[in-house]
């Protein structure tokens, strides 16, 4: 059963502050009538897996037009696992929408209106290298689903560092914190100066803080546009391994490089021989610096800016001694694979990505991740458990997740009552007995967050 249900996204907008300097009311204006026209009132569909059951919802989003034949800027979390895109521009014109692809690292997404025409307005992007805190920037966009919005803030901080990659909160890049008021439904509009240019994508907010907003830096954000628009998808590279600022190693203001935290065991910086506690000093050559946290992502960009596949040397530092080891790139994987939901049996489940096979310590990538289990259905009554590895179905090994779901449709087309499936869980191998026509009591489903809606 599927159900709409309206979610607002929150995200960086803009504080109505005292006109400052050289921020009058003209130059407002005119930065806010460059932009304007490029302007997005996004509303995607997107497929939610909760609970062991798929959903489908509505958000309100923004984004903006960089290109006159009509791809458009907005963030992951607004357009990704998106059904249907519709979008609504500056002048009220309505465009259904594909996604081109989406960037869950910098949360950066490329739609692209459907429509042949040449003659879009775009907006023009700034440099985010030359910021200064301070700077007055607008931002627009659709908060609490009121498109065409605009207000003003001033930049706070131009470099901050909000968390690394395993809370998957912006690895490669550091943040724009802006003092701008924050709204539900500005995620992904644009973040602009006084000459009409976007400096940011709006973004996020600082939980339970009053205007304390955060944008991605247009810089990354181009990379990260120019990547999906021509190849559909941002690759990285990586050798598995998590850093640390040389600060909480040592209070020595000379020590370069970065210290290495953990590595990997099945990664190819294991396999070259990188071992928590280096120093890494260098790549190639080029200085991999990062005295304080906030200099963390531009070591991870580094890295992951490399071609894939390419044996790179990597210099560090062992105690007393320095060694130089040769380390091969490999492609960075996704951390979640795709997922299809079993109504039938009351369960969903994910395909095996190499990340979560290095995690779960697997000898290979078969076998299926059970994402999500609905209390009182077929599943549950059997003890299947979110988390759970489903490695064999009735004593086969399980290939892949597309194998899987025809194993599970055949038996239950068959009705076949009986359905043994071996699991891991944790440390722990184990079966689960699955009952066909067992379920429990269903369970009451509860709406959303936000208005409730009727497919």
């Amino acid at each position: 059963m599927k159900r709409i249900a309206v979610v607002a996204i929150s995200c960086v907008v803009f504080a109505g502050c005292a006109t400052v300097g050289a921020s009058s009311d003209g130059a407002v204006i005119r930065a806010k009538n460059k932009v304007a026209p490029a302007l997005v009132h996004i509303r995607p569909v997107k497929e939610v897996f909760s609970q062991g059951k798929r959903e489908e919802v509505t958000v309100i989003g923004s984004g903006f037009i960089v290109s006159n034949d009509g791809y458009v800027v907005t963030n992951e979390h607004v357009a990704g696992e998106s059904t249907l895109v519709r979008c609504v521009l500056y002048n009220k014109e309505e465009f259904d929408a594909d996604v081109i692809g989406v960037d869950k690292y910098t949360d950066v997404a490329v739609l692209k209106l459907k429509s042949d025409r040449k003659d879009f307005a775009k907006v023009a992007l700034a440099t985010s290298k030359n910021l200064e805190a301070g700077q007055t920037v607008l931002a627009l966009g659709s908060p609490q689903g009121l498109a065409r919005s605009v207000s003003m803030g001033i930049i706070s901080v131009t470099d901050r560092y909000l968390g690394g990659r395993d809370e998957s909160i912006a690895p490669y890049n550091n943040w724009i914190q802006t003092d701008a008021a924050i709204n539900p439904g500005n995620s992904g509009g644009p973040l602009v100066n006084l000459k009409g240019q976007v400096v940011g994508v709006n973004a996020r907010r600082l939980g339970g803080a009053d205007n304390v907003g955060f944008a991605i830096p247009i810089d990354i954000a181009k990379q990260v546009m120019d990547q999906i628009i021509a190849n559909g998808q941002v690759t990285r590279s990586d050798i598995g391994v998590t850093f640390q600022e040389t600060m909480s190693k040592t209070d020595d203001p000379k020590q370069q490089g970065v210290v290495i935290a953990d590595v990997d065991p099945l990664s190819s910086g294991a396999e070259a021989g990188l071992t928590p506690g280096d120093v890494m000093l260098s790549v190639d050559g080029a200085p991999t610096n990062a005295r304080f946290e906030e200099d963390l992502p531009a070591v991870r960009k580094l890295i992951a800016d490399l071609p894939i596949d390419t044996q790179v040397a990597v210099k560090v530092q062992r105690g007393d001694e320095q060694k130089d080891i040769a380390v091969t790139t490999q492609a960075l994987s996704d951390l979640r694979g795709k997922e299809i939901e079993f109504a039938e049996w009351g369960f969903t489940a994910s395909q095996l990505t190499p990340a979560i096979v290095r995690r779960a310590q697997l000898s290979s990538s078969r076998g299926v991740l059970i994402s999500g289990v609905q209390v009182g259905s077929v599943a549950g009554n059997a003890g299947l458990q979110q988390g759970d590895i489903a490695l064999k179905f009735d004593g086969a090994d399980i290939e892949n997740l597309d194998a899987f779901a025809a194993n599970v449709k055949e038996r239950i087309a068959s009705k076949t009552k009986l359905v043994l499936l071996q699991v891991k869980r944790g440390a722990l191998t184990r079966f689960v007995i699955v009952k066909q026509g067992e379920p429990g009591p269903a369970t009451t489903e509860q709406p959303a967050n936000g208005e409730n809606g009727n497919e």
